[in-house]
């Protein structure tokens, strides 16, 4: 599914405007996002929560290169669904 069957299907549900949706919806993204990079996860009851992670410093290898490459530690945002949260 893409954002826009998204923001039709909310239109549709909701009896709001498709601009309107749109607008919740990337406004939505845009404040997960700015509070991921900021170190703040996001928790959604009965949905599940975006969360940061962190990454280690690693060793890897370029086997094409067979030479080793340093990855230096990261953070990687990450959904963790609740256990409320079913595929039914």
């Amino acid at each position: 599914m893409q954002k826009i069957e998204i923001v039709d299907k909310i239109s549709r549900q909701t009896g709001v405007g498709r601009k309107e949706a749109l607008q919740v919806v990337e406004c939505f993204m845009e404040v997960v996002k700015d509070s991921l990079s900021n170190g703040e996860n996001v928790y959604l009851r009965g949905f599940g929560s975006f969360i940061v992670k962190h990454r280690a410093e690693k060793v890897a290898r370029n086997i094409n290169k067979n030479t080793s490459v340093v990855i230096p530690a990261h953070d990687v945002p990450a959904f963790k669904p609740s256990r409320d949260f079913t595929l039914d």
